[in-house]
């Protein structure tokens, strides 16, 4: 149902990245991953993906620093970030949303709505009335 979607985890924590990319991968999703600031920053500005995922405490580069850059280039600013963080203080929360991220989820994470959660960012949300 969702093999076309391309999507970017950078995670340092082996456990929650497991989990995160065997979640999206069972949903069909096609996931490439990586567990350093760095790396993850040079996965985004090689890769097509859909969507990307974020901690904030990364080795090297800060998820943080990585939304930040992701959004001064134009070719990757519509590119929807989403935080997975630990860090869930109200600070870090309206920091994420004001440099443009499109949610920002605390671990842990609820399993079986973590990709529902996701996806829907993928695409504009429908009103649940008719206007």
């Amino acid at each position: 149902m969702f093999d076309k979607i391309n999507v970017l985890v950078v995670e340092d924590h082996l456990e929650v990245l497991d989990t995160m990319v065997f979640l999206l991968k069972r949903a069909g999703c096609s996931v490439v991953s990586a567990q350093t600031g760095n790396q993850g920053m040079a996965l985004a500005q090689d890769g097509n993906f859909d969507l990307i995922t974020l901690d904030i405490d990364l080795p090297g580069i800060s998820g943080f620093e990585i939304c930040r850059r992701l959004k001064q280039d134009a070719r990757l600013r519509q590119t929807p970030v989403i935080f997975v963080s630990g860090r869930a203080c109200d600070e870090d929360l309206r920091l994420g949303f004001e440099m443009g991220a499109a949610d920002y989820i605390t671990k842990p994470f609820d399993a079986l709505a973590f990709v529902p959660r996701l996806l829907s960012r993928l695409k504009p949300v429908q009103p649940l009335l008719p206007s």
